[in-house]
């Protein structure tokens, strides 16, 4: 998404990044960011909170119609938990969220890439 940000802004239309990767987000040059720090996936909110959906994309029309420069981040006052120790689950070789079958299929669809990758399919 953020180089086709790029290239819509080179091509004069306005845009506005959501995500939760800020380092990938501002490393790529995105003109206007809206960062959530939730994990992946969900940038614009928790599910089914529709208050805090809307808050955040109010956040990106406002940033969309006041931003001053290029390379504007945003931060969202908004957090996922009580603690961060959804991070703890998600950035780990562990992956204590994934068990069973969800695993066993994860595992599968990698090895899969892995396959196309050294045939050249990917």
């Amino acid at each position: 998404m953020s180089l086709v940000a790029r290239h819509l802004e080179a091509n004069g239309i306005p845009t506005v990044i959501f995500g939760v990767a800020r380092d990938i987000v501002e490393y790529a040059g995105v003109p206007r960011f809206v960062f959530t720090d939730f994990p992946l996936g969900n940038p614009c909110g928790k599910p089914f909170d529709a208050a805090m959906q809307r808050a955040i994309l109010e956040t990106g029309f406002d940033l969309l119609e006041h931003a001053t420069g290029p390379g504007v981040t945003v931060t969202t006052p908004f957090v996922w938990s009580e603690d961060d120790s959804w991070k703890k689950k998600v950035f780990t070789k562990e992956r204590p969220f994934m068990e069973g079958e969800v695993l066993e299929r994860w595992e599968k669809a990698k090895e899969r890439y892995r396959r196309q990758k050294r045939e050249g399919n990917v």
